[in-house]
């Protein structure tokens, strides 16, 4: 969809306050870019461009990449990893991936290799200290795929130590309220990409207006009879949220998926990390 509808890319700045971030760590800048859906349709190779020069000019310590780098086939990531090879960080970039990333079987092997022959740690399951064993950085298997299972993962980690957890599906954050989780990045959303300014995701109604509809109706289509189309918690569909003790932040995308965008408009995310 055209950017006066959907609104030009934005840099979405915040400062993340984490409890017990050492000294040393305090100011370090992160940035987050998430479904890119790169497929010769859904993202253009000008605002890939571009925010690929934002991310480079905010000199972020480190780059995060939370899933959905191509739609269907996996073929286009390697036409991807040319241009994302030239993001620039101190620290490296990190990736997990997500669900159009194993569509196919053979996507995950294929996606996964591009990303590392241009230096992109590709995270899943596993975790790993970027900033040295001061602060863990956790990526997770995509929600939909039968390698989900965060209970290892999460509870190989020194509880004292904060940490940050990539995982592309947002409902997850519901999952993971078991554990300590200083901060999650996540996207998925698309930040609902139809937004009504005020009130919010128009998809984050349509449970209300789906009811109302007669159930011989329903019954005949299979989307009105699926209760949690893309995600359930659709009052987490972008921004920064609170989970208890834990926080969650979810990036509206570089892509679009049909039916396109409208006041959602895609995002580069800049994260300072603070000492609580």
């Amino acid at each position: 969809m055209h950017w006066l509808l959907s609104g030009p890319l934005t840099v979405e700045k915040l400062t993340v306050k984490i409890a017990g971030l050492p000294a040393s760590l305090q100011g370090k800048k992160l940035v987050q870019m998430s479904d890119f859906h790169y497929d010769g349709a859904s993202l253009s190779d000008e605002m890939l461009e571009q925010a690929i020069a934002l991310s480079n000019e905010l000199k972020p310590d480190i780059v995060l990449l939370t899933g959905d780098y191509v739609t269907t086939s996996p073929q286009p990531i390697h036409e991807l990893v040319l241009r994302l090879k030239h993001l620039q960080t101190q620290a490296g970039i990190y990736a997990i991936l997500g669900n159009h990333d194993i569509y196919y079987r053979h996507s995950k092997t294929e996606i996964t290799k591009a990303l590392t022959n241009i230096g992109v740690g590709v995270l899943w399951n596993e975790v790993v200290y970027p900033f040295g064993n001061e602060l863990a950085l956790v990526g997770l298997a995509d929600r939909y795929s039968p390698e989900f299972n965060p209970i290892p993962v999460m509870e190989q980690l020194n509880p004292n130590i904060p940490r940050i957890v990539l995982s592309h599906n947002p409902d997850t954050a519901e999952m993971l309220q078991g554990w300590r989780v200083d901060l999650q990045l996540s996207g998925h959303s698309h930040g609902g990409q139809i937004v009504i300014p005020g009130l919010g995701a128009v998809i984050a109604y349509r449970k209300k207006i789906v009811q109302k509809i007669p159930y011989k109706i329903r019954r005949c289509f299979p989307l009105l009879r699926r209760d949690n189309f893309v995600i359930r918690h659709w009052e987490w569909a972008q921004g920064l949220h609170r989970l208890g003790s834990n926080q969650l932040y979810v990036n509206r995308g570089l892509g679009t998926y049909s039916p396109g965008r409208l006041f959602c408009p895609p995002e580069v995310t800049l994260i300072t990390l603070q000492c609580a």
